[in-house]
């Protein structure tokens, strides 16, 4: 109600300044913020709405009604270049729009998601306007000499995270930022990882973390799944998670796993090989990181997924198919 009292209010204020001609005042007139310089992160996801609101509270605009439908009534909705603003002056509504709208930014910023592969990885750089994507005419091999990087695979290597940039900056740098990050994460997990893995070495405990990474669809489940792809391994069963199949058939999946493509060999293919893929299949978060280096205690040896992201443990290959013949049934 409040809220509904308020908008109203500030389309009234609005519409008073228009018809008074106030429109191109209130656009015009340098808005009253302190201290100088301001700093703005503008997200990506960031609308005409939740921009508006940001402002208010940072107290850059004293009323984010006004603001928000003055940008509406200019046609700036859609418009919003994500980034870090550095606010060095007072400014108008207007020439803050403009800014924003120009994407001028003393930082930029790219994501790089939890789970993603290395294209999307390659993709998401070469979406950045700003960024010099220097990587695009380098192979594989050559990035990874560029980045400091002494693995011969650059999947899973990067860390999962938003970096921030100085326009013009080489991806180059904003990479070996990534790597070095996951370095470090890893190497720190491994210090404290649990006794008794059966990882040789840390490059092993990523790979796993990818593999959990790609099959936990909650959170909570991560070390619990880690524990059953743990158990498996060490009795010598074949580890048979799509996703690793998925992987490996690369641009051919076409979203649709085939009884086929599980049985044609692949390195990658957990179906017919036993033990680890060759490398990661995706970028892991530290949290599935931490869950492959301190997996849960359990005895379950199958899971299967119920179809709202959790899955259901079983301990034994008759109750893991009671599991999938009523999840099946579920679905029909």
């Amino acid at each position: 109600m409040k809220t509904s009292i308020k908008r109203l209010i500030a389309l009234a204020v609005l519409l008073a300044l228009m018809g008074a001609g106030g429109l191109a005042w209130y656009g015009n007139r340098p808005l009253q913020f302190e201290p100088l310089p301001k700093t703005l992160n503008v997200v990506p996801g960031t609308n005409l709405r939740s921009l508006s609101a940001m402002l208010e509270r940072e107290g850059v605009v004293g009323n984010a009604q006004v603001f928000w439908l003055l940008g509406r009534i200019l046609g700036k909705a859609g418009t919003l270049k994500v980034g870090v603003y550095t606010l060095d002056r007072p400014l108008t509504p207007l020439e803050l729009y403009a800014m924003i709208q120009r994407g001028e930014v003393s930082q930029a910023m790219v994501q790089f998601i939890e789970g993603w592969n290395w294209r999307e990885v390659r993709a998401a750089l070469a979406a950045q306007p700003m960024l010099k994507n220097e990587s695009a005419s380098m192979s594989d091999t050559e990035i990874l000499q560029a980045i400091g990087a002494g693995e011969d695979h650059i999947e899973g290597l990067l860390f999962p995270d938003t970096y921030f940039y100085a326009p013009h900056t080489s991806d180059l740098s904003v990479l070996r930022r990534a790597y070095r990050r996951q370095h470090e994460k890893l190497m720190a997990a491994w210090e404290t990882r649990a006794p008794g893995l059966p990882y040789r070495t840390p490059y092993e405990a990523l790979i796993m973390a990818s593999i959990v990474e790609k099959e936990t669809g909650v959170a909570f489940e991560r070390p619990r799944i880690a524990g059953v792809f743990l158990n498996r391994l060490r009795l010598g069963m074949r580890l048979q998670t799509d996703p690793t199949v998925i992987y490996g058939l690369g641009e051919r999946f076409d979203g649709n796993l085939r009884k086929a493509d599980l049985q044609h060999d692949t390195p990658y293919n957990t179906y017919t090989r036993a033990g680890l893929p060759p490398t990661p299949i995706a970028m892991p978060s530290e949290a599935a990181i931490q869950a492959a280096l301190n997996p849960a205690k359990t005895d379950a040896l199958y899971f299967v997924a119920r179809g709202d992201g959790t899955h259901v443990f079983s301990s034994t290959l008759d109750a893991h198919n009671r599991a999938v013949n009523r999840y099946q049934r579920d679905q029909r």
